[in-house]
């Protein structure tokens, strides 16, 4: 049996270019960026703590002066409320009625653009209806005539 050759085993590793050697434990830059976050998210944590906790407390400071106002505030922010809805309203008429009047006088424009050309081609009708009258009225005229002076 000593005769016999050992099987070997060979291992092949493909270069990939993202591949990275395994690396034990984390890289420098995730250690700083975690030692760069750490304190300003604990800071803003804290920061949103201390405005809920300003909030809670201007509630409760508050809400007695809004029940003993409360028939007063009401019905001013309704008026308010009425009166904001009443100039949005208005803008919004405004807006409308420059937009119409752009609209005509746009609209004005363009006909008055094309005008001469129907006003040129209405004179030619008005020219060829009268010269048209004119001839069925000589017509008329003359074959009046003729009946009066075959009727002596």
């Amino acid at each position: 049996m000593a005769d016999r050759a050992q099987p070997h085993q060979v291992q092949v590793h493909r270069y990939e270019p993202g591949y990275k050697a395994q690396q034990k434990g984390p890289s420098a830059s995730k250690v700083l960026a975690v030692m760069t976050l750490l304190p300003i998210g604990g800071g803003l944590l804290g920061l949103s703590g201390m405005t809920l906790a300003g909030t809670l407390i201007g509630l409760a400071v508050t809400t007695p002066v809004f029940i003993i106002f409360s028939p007063v505030i009401v019905p001013a922010a309704i008026v308010v409320g009425l009166a904001m809805m009443a100039f949005m309203a208005s803008g919004a008429f405004g807006l409308t009625g420059a937009t119409s009047v752009s609209w005509v006088l746009k609209y004005i424009r363009e006909a008055t653009r094309t005008m001469p050309e129907s006003l040129d081609q209405a004179k030619r009708r008005m020219q060829d209806m009268a010269g048209y009258v004119g001839q069925k009225t000589k017509e008329v005229g003359q074959e009046i005539q003729r009946k009066a002076h075959e009727g002596k």
